[in-house]
């Protein structure tokens, strides 16, 4: 019968910290509007993330200058460094988001 405390025999594997490290969650909102603008895009993209690169950068962008992730070289996280941030909508700017509404309440 397989242990599901995943140990072998009494041994237990080491620890392995995840390989980007650990980055502390957003609990002061500090880059809430990024993550819906970024949330609203994926939605109305049909979940297809190819659409919403802007959006995640500036989300990224946000989480890097607030530490709540380590800041990284553009490179590494699948952008160039140069790249527009244009935000791709169709009938809507980004200022009819659901995130721009909700903070302009």
């Amino acid at each position: 019968m397989a242990n599901p405390g995943g140990s072998t025999h009494g041994r237990f594997a080491p620890p392995t910290p995840p390989l980007k490290g650990s980055f502390p969650l957003d609990h002061q909102q500090e880059c809430h509007l990024e993550m819906i603008n970024y949330m609203y895009c994926l939605k109305k993209t049909g979940y297809y993330n190819s659409d919403c690169r802007d959006p995640a950068k500036e989300y990224f962008r946000c989480r890097m200058e607030r530490g709540l992730m380590d800041k990284s070289e553009w490179s590494k996280l699948g952008y160039e460094p140069d790249e527009p941030k244009e935000i791709k909508t169709e009938s809507k700017s980004v200022e009819d988001s659901p995130a721009t509404r909700v903070h302009a309440q």
